[in-house]
Formats: structure tokens, C-alpha cells, sequence
């Protein structure tokens, strides 16, 4: 690689980690201001069972599917010396079309969407009203997604980065703008303007560097065999599901119940996003490792990946737990949502913490099956174990438990796939040390209790706002100076 086109990669990689986290972060403010003018009772409830549309559809036709159909097929038309306008030609009337059905399909069954998703929500009309309005996600996603594809294969990377930053700009305007006259359904509307947002934020960059095509050609156009996509879009799926079952049976308890599982989960997953963006960058390095078969490479890559992520998660989690209470109450309890409402969601906030280890342990476990030329179908069988495990104790425990339990069990399932990946991953592609790997986990979990004294003690002499700032200093504090006495090195 020269250094000209190294510098390029960097910059390009800089710019796409700085507007994405951009967008994740105004996405957490989105989910404020959602807390302040709603809270969290049947309306919210609605309002989240229709958002599991484009919450299925962004996985699949913008991060997952569309990428792996099309960067390729663009990537083979440059090098061959085509236009990247002439594989528009042949492949985008398709993917409009079948893009368009699919929001038509959904606005008109909703009403029998809604009752499969949450059949014992509060307000389902309200459900299938917001229903049809994000089911045009599934149109917008798609183009983003498309559009997308079609600059990174092109080298453009900074207008695809911009599509979170975009889709939530246009459910904060709506939120902000309509919540007074129409409600939550101004948050639904929302939705749907931040999908055609996302391709508008791209189109000038599509049409300079890819262009639309002169004619629209109808040739059979072959893109990836279904073989080779299914095994990632079975994954994709099977890991959404974790959402259907939440929402199903959430459905059944008190209204709000589906919101509280949302915020906690939302705030939850904060540290396991910044975690596993170690392995968004170091992903890379361990695909070029796999592929010229350099297993020693690899196995160094991907342990010090899971001791940083681990390192990142215990000390994460152990905070959530310490100072659940203190933390929503800091973010949420303004304006609709009340105090009531912030205990019960850090009740399951805390249940929540517990299960962000086997969270971030797939994310990372999952990356070396999906190096190979072909995605291995093992990951999708991991993940069905892990969702048949949740959803069987999530029914078993919810009569008696509630909200929490659908926490745990959410935990217990995930953690399963973990191990199922580990095991798997050790025998098909690379033998990691399960030694190794397991005292740096103890040495970490153990700085991890530590520190979680160390912020129960903090925070019985302070209070609020200073209880958690405070108490996350000295927490972190402890854990790393207990991480490094007891021998960890190795973690950077």
C-alpha cells in the first residue's frame, strides 16, 4: 500500500468514526427528548412497536444485505473498466421495485403486523398508524443503502457516513417541531422523514461520482448467489428477534412496560458500542490476516480484541449496576417521565448490565466467520440457540418476575451464543487460548467488583449528578490501578 493511499484510508476512516458517532449521539438525544415530551406509557409503547420496522429494515438493506450485494458487484464493474452508471442501469429498477412492495405490504397488513409483534398492546390503532408511516423506511433504507454501496465502492466515504446524522435530524425536527398538535405520531412521522433524509444526504455525492444511468436496461443482472447472502441475513434476523420477543410479551405487562425495557437497553448498550468500535477498526487487519492464512496474525489480533472489549465492558457494566438509579434519573426524569418510571427502568437496567458481556462478545466473535469468501452459516445456528433460549426462559419468567425478567433472559440467550461462537470459532477458524483469554476475564472481573465497592462507598456521601460523575471517576480509577496490580499487561 502506498503511503498516498494509506493517508487516504486514514483520513477517510477518521471522518467516517467522527460523523458516525456524531449521528449515535444525536440518536441518544433523540431518545431524550422522546423520555421528556412522552415518558413511557402505552402511547411510547405503540410508538415502539411500529419502530421495529425500520429497526429490522436498517440491518438488512443498509449495514448488512445491500452491502454485501452490491460493493462487490460495483467494485468488479470498475475494475473491469465499466461505468459504475451502467450496473445502476441494470440493477436499481430491481431494488426500487421490490423495495417499494415491501413498505406497500406492510402498510396494508399493519394491522396484522401489530397483533403478531405486541397482541396485548394497549393502543393498537395508535401502533398501526405509526406502523404505516415507518414502513417507508423500508423503501428510503433500501435507496440509502443502495446508494450507499455504490459510493464505497467508488472510494467515497464521507456522505454514506452521514445517513445516522440524517435520519435523526429528521425525527428530532418532527419530535421537536410536532409533539404538541399530533403526539407520538409525530415521532412515527419523524421516522419516515429521517429515511428520505438519509438519501438525500448522499444524492448530490451519487450523482457526482456514480451517476444515473442513461438508459434502464432489464438484462439479467447477477449480483451475489443467495447462497452466500443468507447465512448474514439468517444472523441479522435471528439477532433482531431478541426485539420481537421483548416487544411480544412486554406487550402483556403494564403499559409502559416496553418503553422502560427500551430506555434501559438504549443507555445500556452506550459503553458496548464504544467497545466494539476497537473491533470496527482492527477488522480489517484480521480479514487480510484470515485471507493469506496467517493464523498466528490472526489469533494475536482477535485475542487482544476480546481482552480490550472485555476490559471496556466489566468496568462498564459494573458502573450501570452501581448507579442505575442515579444515571436515568440524570438523563430521563425530566418533563413526562416520571420518578416511578425511573426506577422501574433502572430495575431493568441493571438486569441489563449483566447481559452486555455476551453482547459485545458476539459482536466480536461473530467478525472471523464472515472473513472467508463465503459468510459460514454458524453464526445464524448460534444465534438461533441463543434466541430459542431467550424466548423459552422469557416466557417462563415474566408471569412472575416482569420487565426484569425479560432482561435476564435476554442475557441468558445472548450469553449462550457467545459460548456457542467461542467454541465454534476455536474449531473452524481460529484456535484462540481459552487460558489466556480466561485469567486476563478473572484478573478483569475481579478489578471490576473492586471498583463496584469502591462506587457503592462513593455514593453514599454524594448525591445526583455529582454521585455519578464523581462515582465513575473513582470507579474507574480503582478498576484500572486493581486491573494492573493483578497482573494485567496486556490489555493497551
Amino acid at each position: 500500500m502506498t503511503a498516498v493511499m494509506h493517508r487516504s484510508l486514514v483520513r477517510a476512516a477518521v471522518v467516517t468514526v467522527v460523523i458516525t458517532l456524531s449521528g449515535s449521539l444525536l440518536g441518544f438525544v433523540r431518545d431524550l427528548l422522546v423520555a421528556r415530551y412522552f415518558g413511557a406509557d402505552g402511547g411510547t409503547d405503540a410508538f415502539l412497536v411500529a419502530w421495529t420496522v425500520p429497526e429490522t429494515a436498517f440491518p438488512l438493506v443498509v449495514e448488512g444485505a445491500m452491502a454485501f450485494l452490491l460493493v462487490p458487484l460495483f467494485s468488479r464493474a470498475l475494475t473491469e473498466g465499466r461505468e459504475p452508471r451502467d450496473v445502476v442501469a441494470a440493477t436499481l429498477p430491481r431494488v426500487v421495485a421490490a423495495l417499494a412492495l415491501g413498505s406497500v405490504a406492510v402498510m396494508v397488513f399493519a394491522p396484522w403486523i401489530v397483533r403478531l409483534i405486541a397482541p396485548g398492546l394497549a393502543d393498537p390503532a395508535l401502533a398501526v398508524t405509526c406502523t404505516r408511516l415507518t414502513a417507508l423506511t423500508i423503501l428510503t433504507f433500501g435507496v440509502a443503502g443502495y446508494v450507499s454501496a455504490a459510493l464505497r465502492a467508488t472510494h467515497v466515504f464521507g456522505a454514506p457516513a452521514t445517513i445516522h446524522l440524517a435520519y435523526n435530524v429528521g425525527i428530532l425536527a418532527l419530535i421537536w417541531s410536532l409533539h404538541g398538535r399530533f403526539g407520538i405520531v409525530a415521532a412515527a412521522a419523524g421516522v419516515a422523514l429521517g429515511g428520505a433524509l438519509m438519501v438525500a444526504a448522499q444524492l448530490p455525492s451519487f450523482l457526482r461520482h456514480v451517476g444515473l444511468p442513461r438508459r434502464v436496461t432489464l438484462r439479467r443482472t447477477s449480483l451475489v448467489t443467495f447462497g452466500a447472502f443468507a447465512p448474514l441475513a439468517v444472523y441479522t434476523l435471528s439477532r433482531q428477534a431478541q426485539v420481537f420477543v421483548e416487544r411480544f410479551l412486554g406487550s402483556h405487562l403494564e403499559p409502559g412496560t416496553i418503553s422502560h425495557l427500551n430506555y434501559a437497553q438504549k443507555v445500556a448498550q452506550l459503553p458496548m458500542l464504544v467497545a466494539l468500535l476497537v473491533c470496527t477498526v482492527t477488522f480489517p487487519t484480521l480479514a487480510r490476516n484470515v485471507a493469506a492464512q496467517q493464523v498466528e496474525a490472526a489469533r494475536k489480533r482477535l485475542e487482544e480484541d476480546l481482552r480490550t472489549v472485555t476490559a471496556l465492558i466489566v468496568v462498564a457494566a459494573a458502573y450501570l449496576v452501581v448507579f442505575a438509579p442515579e444515571i436515568i434519573g440524570l438523563l430521563l426524569e425530566h418533563g413526562a417521565f416520571t420518578a416511578a418510571d425511573t426506577e422501574a427502568t433502572a430495575a431493568i437496567m441493571r438486569v441489563y448490565a449483566f447481559g452486555l458481556f455476551g453482547h459485545a462478545m458476539v459482536g466480536v466473535l461473530c467478525r472471523p466467520f464472515f472473513t472467508g469468501e463465503r459468510p459460514d452459516w454458524f453464526p445464524a445456528v448460534a444465534m438461533g440457540v441463543g434466541l430459542a433460549v431467550n424466548a423459552v426462559l422469557a416466557a417462563l419468567l415474566v408471569p412472575h418476575f416482569g420487565g426484569p425478567a425479560i432482561a435476564a433472559a435476554n442475557g441468558a440467550g445472548i450469553t449462550v451464543t457467545a459460548v456457542l461462537l467461542l467454541v465454534g470459532m476455536r474449531r473452524r477458524v481460529i484456535d484462540v487460548s481459552l487460558a489466556s483469554l480466561g485469567a486476563a476475564a478473572a484478573r478483569l472481573g475481579l478489578a471490576a467488583a473492586v471498583a463496584a465497592v469502591a462506587g457503592v462507598l462513593c455514593g453514599r456521601v454524594t448525591h445526583g449528578a455529582v454521585s455519578v460523575f464523581l462515582g465513575g471517576a473513582v470507579m474507574l480509577a480503582v478498576f484500572a490501578v486493581t486491573a494492573y496490580a493483578s497482573g494485567v499487561r496486556r490489555v493497551r
